[in-house]
């Protein structure tokens, strides 16, 4: 361990990033007055120690020929934890690799003006997930086409991740693909435990309180919030201290506004196409694009939340707080409920299992809300999703390309993988007779440790990954999905929610149904590409800036029913039926009708 600790005194993280190298640069994002810092350039290589096993005491048959270690520098469109200088399996991971990757994260703006401000300046980082700037890099000709090096053979992995059919959905409109989306890949058995779409969330307390109730429409969930409230006003946090409950809260900030803003589709039974709903029951052979803003329950879900706000149940701050107030929030424990995606939230777990308040009934569990009981609903998407709008990609500031690519075809060697998501063996996790990996209590606790993942964890999480199956058919790629795993990290309130509900993972608890996405889903993957271009995207634009603003108004207002028809004034006024057309237009090519 003294190599370790000697590794992680060479840095810690400046503001989020590592300074350091011969011929280290900085860029910087500069739009309307806000900046994004991260190094971009390569270190001068160092001499990378020699191929070992006695970091982890495995991969004995994979070699990797590293004489050197690169340095390479990635930016990610979403706000992230930084890593420390020296994390132990970062280290690892580049001396097997011959790349050290210096990641940054986006700060205090949204995507489009972090991308912006790049653009601008004309610096960029050799790998990048631009998210919904993905396209404005693609339009600025900064990006590296993969085509060739897919095609090439050196980098089966990479090929390999998407079938040739999927991988040609990413070509954009010069006919080349620059970037791969990472997530909601599955390789082998499907092993998935985690609700990671959106939902109507409820800590575990509420429910074991009311004794487990079935909460099937979005009046249920609220009465059973305010019952709560009023009978348990304020909580005992973790440090001890009386803390104010919340029962409902929600983010209108830029990038979060799904969380208020598109339940409407899902209360009415439809699944996650994001800035529409595709009817495909009326009449199967022609789906028609539906516009889920202006139906009767979009104007009763608006109207729910007004009243919760007026009865104090809604927070007061969720029009102005932003993403760090706002998961503060979650993480005190004093928020009952919320409506988003898994994934915007799913860090403050940690911090809820450090502090104690898993085992205070804290936790969230889904819940498949429609607007009226009896209702079918399809909150969670059990196959995989094909995002093709956005990824990492290379960039045309990288150096050496080929090593770029190599480093992204080696994240899918099960070896490398295993570092990423499960850690070092006999350090975070142990291997059983039967090879099945499985974590102590003491190495559960360990690694939801901030400090600890900062100083030791590496996932790399934006680069390309795996659910299901490894390689050796017997364990999960990601360790909450292993099922002994998953099953023996629960907090017992939540392992007796689950009981209480007869289910044993967060799927079997929102109760879905189980169908294969159709052919054209998700419609939000085409949407987010849109642009100023085309008269479909200038409508798109509009209409998101009326809903931003007049949202957060409705949910406020002292008249609802005069302030709904001004919105939905303003709203038609955008000339939605342009995006609508377009949107339907592209339905039809995806269900193979042009």
């Amino acid at each position: 361990m003294d190599k370790k600790k000697n590794l992680r005194m060479r840095g810690r993280e400046k503001n989020g990033f590592r300074f350091s190298g011969s011929r280290s640069f900085l860029f910087s994002v500069l739009f309307i007055g806000l900046f994004v810092i991260a190094s971009c350039g390569k270190n001068a290589p160092q001499q990378a120690g020699p191929e070992s096993e006695s970091v982890t005491g495995e991969l004995t048959e994979k070699h990797y020929p590293t004489t050197a270690i690169t340095d390479f520098t990635f930016f990610g469109a979403k706000p992230r934890p930084y890593i420390y200088d020296g994390n132990d399996v970062q280290e690892v991971i580049a001396e097997r690799t011959g790349v050290r990757l210096k990641e940054s994260w986006l700060g205090n703006q949204s995507a489009v003006e972090a991308i912006g401000g790049m653009i601008a300046t004309g610096d960029y980082p050799d790998l990048i997930d631009g998210g919904d700037g993905c396209a404005m890099l693609y339009d600025a000709g900064v990006l590296i086409p993969w085509d060739e090096y897919l095609e090439s053979g050196k980098y089966p992995n990479l090929t390999n991740y998407y079938t040739p059919e999927e991988w040609d959905q990413f070509r954009r409109e010069d006919g080349h693909i620059y970037w791969c989306n990472v997530f909601q890949q599955t390789k082998g058995a499907s092993t998935a435990t985690m609700h990671n779409d959106e939902a109507f969330w409820i800590q575990v307390r509420v429910l074991e309180w009311a004794k487990y109730p079935k909460i099937e429409t979005l009046d249920q969930y609220f009465r059973l919030l305010e019952r709560y409230y009023k009978a348990h006003p304020t909580f005992i946090d973790a440090k001890g201290e009386e803390r104010k409950v919340i029962p409902y809260t929600c983010i209108c900030e830029e990038g979060k506004f799904f969380s208020i803003e598109n339940a409407p589709q899902f209360l009415d039974g439809y699944p996650n196409d994001g800035t529409v709903m595709v009817d495909y029951k009326t009449d199967p052979e022609n789906p028609q694009i539906l516009d889920y803003n202006t139906t009767l329950t979009a104007k009763r879900y608006f109207e729910k939340l007004n009243e919760e706000y007026q009865k104090g149940i809604l927070d007061e701050e969720f029009a102005t707080q932003n993403y760090e107030e706002y998961l503060a929030k979650l993480e005190n424990g004093s928020v009952l409920g919320m409506c988003d995606q898994y994934w915007d939230f799913m860090d403050i777990n940690d911090m809820l299992h450090q502090n104690g308040l898993d085992e205070k009934g804290c936790n969230y569990v889904p819940l498949g809300l429609t607007i009226e009981k009896g209702m079918e609903n399809r909150w969670h998407t059990y196959g995989d999703t094909l995002n093709v709008s956005s990824g990492v990609a290379v960039t045309t500031s990288c150096a050496d390309p080929d090593l770029a690519f190599s480093f992204l075809n080696a994240m899918l060697d099960q070896d490398i993988h295993n570092l990423r998501f499960w850690g070092e063996k006999g350090v975070d996790y142990l291997v059983g007779e039967d090879g099945v990996f499985y974590r102590t209590e003491e190495m559960r606790k360990k690694v939801t440790d901030d400090i600890y993942k900062k100083e030791h964890l590496c996932t790399y999480g934006y680069l390309p990954q795996y659910g299901g199956t490894s390689d050796d058919g017997k364990n999960a790629n990601f360790p909450n999905e292993q099922p002994s795993e998953f099953k023996d990290s629960l907090a017992k309130p939540l392992a007796e929610c689950f009981e209480a509900y007869n289910v044993k993972t967060y799927p079997q608890m929102i109760g879905s149904v189980e169908e294969e996405n159709q052919p054209w889903f998700p419609m939000w993957s085409y949407s987010n590409t849109m642009t100023n271009a085309t008269s479909g995207g200038r409508a798109w634009a509009k209409m998101n800036e009326v809903k931003h603003r007049w949202i957060p108004m409705l949910v406020m207002s002292t008249d609802f029913a005069s302030d709904w028809e001004a919105y939905m004034e303003e709203y038609n006024a955008c000339h939605p039926e342009d995006f609508l057309a377009e949107m339907q237009e592209e339905l039809d090519r995806r269900a193979g009708k042009k």
